[in-house]
């Protein structure tokens, strides 16, 4: 049986060691880190999730993010003691999956991570993995998706929210449903960040094909994956 790894990045030694043994208890293996460069010198597509604390010496948890963001792409789930919203927004804006404020119940860390892998293996599993509508194809196994055969440069989360609306056709989505299922938060003071993603999905879409509109947008209601242009 393959043992599912996980990183922790966190600069205290306590948190470090009772995630790893409450984790170790139930078969995952762990690793973890004190700082951002450290991490960098280990991080690499081995690990299944990353928990990564923000406020550390040196390299920060935000600062890592972005660097591997684009390299790695299991789940990173933010853990942190800051609280404000804006540092939420951020962590979750440039590729976080997940944040809990600390101090947090090992329980609940542990189900979130249950979910978030879950929800990874569910896509590896799935012997369709190419998916395509009109002009735009994922690849669900190399999380890519591609627009008259280029590749799109997208954030985790505006892949994300592309699959989820191509994998459920014509099923209108509100601001707040696309939240929960991808940022995994479920929080009406920062739906702000779907409108955004939304935008850029938009734009890079458009680049490459004019003629097309994919994401449509019903005032009031939500978001579709507009399918009026295929057949059956």
């Amino acid at each position: 049986m393959h043992l599912k790894k996980i990183l922790v990045v966190d600069d205290n030694e306590d948190i470090c060691l009772t995630i790893k043994q409450y984790l170790e208890l139930y078969h995952y293996t762990v690793e973890y880190v004190h700082n951002g460069t450290e991490a960098l010198q280990i991080i690499n597509n081995d690990f299944d999730l990353i928990i990564l604390d923000i406020m550390m010496e040196g390299l920060d948890g935000m600062e890592l993010c972005g660097i591997i963001r684009d390299k790695v792409n299991c789940p990173i789930i933010f853990v942190s003691a800051k609280t404000l919203e804006e540092d939420k927004v951020q962590a979750l804006s440039i590729g976080g999956d997940d944040y809990m404020t600390k101090p947090f119940s090992l329980k609940e860390l542990k189900a979130r991570i249950d979910s978030h892998l879950r929800r990874e293996e569910r896509i590896r599993s799935n012997d369709r993995h190419l998916l395509s509508s009109k002009n735009i194809t994922i690849d669900l196994l190399a999380n890519e998706v591609f627009c008259k055969g280029v590749q799109l440069h997208l954030t985790k989360k505006e892949y994300e929210i592309i699959k989820l609306l191509m994998l459920n056709k014509n099923m209108v989505f509100s601001k707040e449903r696309i939240f929960e299922r991808v940022w995994g938060l479920d929080s009406e003071s920062q739906l702000e960040t779907v409108t955004e993603s939304i935008k850029n999905i938009r734009k890079k879409i458009r680049s490459l094909d004019k003629e097309n509109s994919y994401i449509k947008t019903l005032y009031g209601l939500g978001y579709k994956w507009d399918v009026t242009h295929e057949k059956g």
